[in-house]
């Protein structure tokens, strides 16, 4: 694993309700206009359908009232000319389109017995006309779309048959037609855009309204700490789902409060219990030392003595190591440099060190701000530095690099030892996990966990591949506040590979 605990970039979920709330909006939206569409389209089309039929007998009935002789034509075609001003679907007079467009939207046709040309009223040639209707193989009847070459346009065509065994048909170009379903559909696609649009902006603030409550009872509830568990979260005034939500995390609060309030009452208490006899029975033994003459005495006496500080050191680490894994370890935090307890902590233990034979070396950037509580973090430097002094062996080296890695602060220690036994490395963070040759409690690296934890800091461990091995702890830098969120300590203590 990473040393480094990632922060989540936190995004919106209102774009996300808001998107697919829109999309499937606009999809049943579409499925609704085109239904409309078509059913306009039908409409105009029966309508178009409706006046062909009804013309195209008027025009038949005419042409066979009318006598067959020099004015059959003129009568006729006029009588055509004037059907063609009233077109259904046109436009009104003060929109209507250009001359030539009326005058090649409706066209009249004859035809004789044989299928020949006899009467043509309209625009163009009228053979290409009839030969277009021919290749529709039909009567027409109901109307039906022809294609006329040199036109770009389709025409609906109504025929009617004569007594004489010709035929009549009439044309209408289906241009005002389409000029009307193209200003329908615009004024759909402009209504549906803008409904579109007003219901994607409705749904993206009333979401975000919403999960700005949500929003604001998890800033809330990440600044409740260790080190402070009296904030609570807000409580909307709305009687909704998220006011109920904020009113359970608020009584968890109060519980946890109440549990870590009893913690620290059972572990003073504790304490208290335990270093009272232990204070005692040392100062009578540093009593019987100064009387004492015998030499086994003496150094049974010392012995005692030493066994009783180990004990009230296992005590005091205990109890820590369990404040910290419940996250209930008290803080008093300062802004510590780094550096400079680095530097301390070598002059206090080279002395020590150098008598071993043991070299130690410090790389470091400085200042190197971090938060922290400072006896902690002494007692946690302390105990690696204890760590080395015991398990290194004489003549060994220890390389200590500091630095700043984005907004953390990172220190590594690596020394030439034996390393960790590959049996115990998972849980060199754990209680009482220790070596086979190690003599102490198993304590030490436990207590530097918890604190590394109580810290919002992490830390790995590995055997480096020839020899030795590598400890790797990050804190939050003082320059930027350390993350809220609690790590897993499952994460925290994992070792890297």
């Amino acid at each position: 694993m990473s040393s480094e605990i990632a922060r989540p970039v936190v995004r919106s979920a209102a774009w996300r309700i808001s998107l697919w709330a829109t999309l499937a909006f606009t999809c049943g939206t579409i499925v609704v206009f085109i239904f409309l569409d078509r059913f306009v389209a039908d409409d105009i089309q029966r309508r178009s359908d409706a006046w062909l039929t009804g013309e195209v007998e008027v025009l038949g009935d005419v042409a066979a009232r009318t006598p067959n002789d020099a004015l059959y034509s003129r009568v006729v075609g006029e009588i055509a000319e004037l059907a063609s001003h009233e077109v259904p679907n046109r436009e009104s007079a003060d929109q209507a389109p250009v001359e030539t467009e009326d005058n090649d939207s409706v066209f009249f046709l004859q035809t004789d017995r044989s299928g020949t040309l006899k009467l043509w009223v309209g625009q163009g040639d009228g053979g290409s006309h009839l030969k277009a209707i021919q290749t529709v193989r039909r009567t027409l009847d109901p109307p039906a779309s022809i294609h006329v070459p040199g036109y770009g346009i389709p025409f609906r065509v109504a025929s009617a048959s004569m007594h004489d065994g010709g035929r009549v048909y009439l044309g209408l170009s289906e241009r005002d037609e389409q000029r009307v379903l193209g200003k329908l559909r615009i004024g759909f696609f402009v209504l549906w855009l803008s409904i579109v649009l007003l219901g994607f902006a409705i749904v993206f603030f009333t979401s975000r309204r919403t999960l700005s409550h949500v929003r604001e009872i998890s800033e809330a509830a990440s600044q409740i700490g260790q080190a402070d568990l009296t904030t609570r979260v807000p409580v909307s005034r709305d009687n909704d789902e998220i006011a109920q939500l904020a009113h359970t995390l608020n009584h968890m609060l109060d519980r946890i409060e109440s549990t870590v309030q009893q913690l620290h009452t059972m572990t003073d208490a504790l304490a208290h219990d335990l270093r009272s006899p232990l204070t005692a029975i040392r100062g009578k033994l540093e009593t019987s030392l100064a009387v004492a003459r015998d030499p086994k005495q003496l150094e049974a006496i010392a012995s005692s003595i030493d066994e009783l500080d180990r004990l009230t050191d296992f005590l005091n680490t205990s109890l820590d190591v369990a404040e910290a894994k419940a996250n209930a370890l008290r803080l008093r935090l300062v802004q510590i440099d780094l550096h400079e307890l680095l530097i301390a902590m070598i002059a206090l233990y080279e002395p020590s060190l150098s008598e071993k034979g043991i070299t130690i070396q410090l790389t470091s950037d400085k200042p190197l701000w971090v938060v922290g509580d400072e006896a902690l973090v002494h007692r946690m430097m302390a105990n690696l530095f204890d760590n080395e002094l015991n398990h290194l062996d004489p003549g060994g080296k220890v390389v200590i690099t500091a630095y700043m890695h984005d907004d953390r602060v990172s220190m590594c220690i690596r020394d030439d030892g034996h390393g960790f036994d590959p049996r115990i490395q998972a849980l060199v963070f754990s209680e009482r996990v220790k070596g086979q040759n190690s003599a102490g409690h198993g304590l030490g690296l436990a207590f530097v966990g918890a604190v590394i934890m109580a810290h919002k800091g992490s830390v790995t461990v590995k055997n480096l591949p020839v020899r030795g091995m590598e400890i790797e702890i990050q804190l939050p830098s003082s320059s930027n506040p350390a993350p809220s969120t609690q790590p897993n300590e499952a994460e925290l203590f994992k070792p890297r590979t």
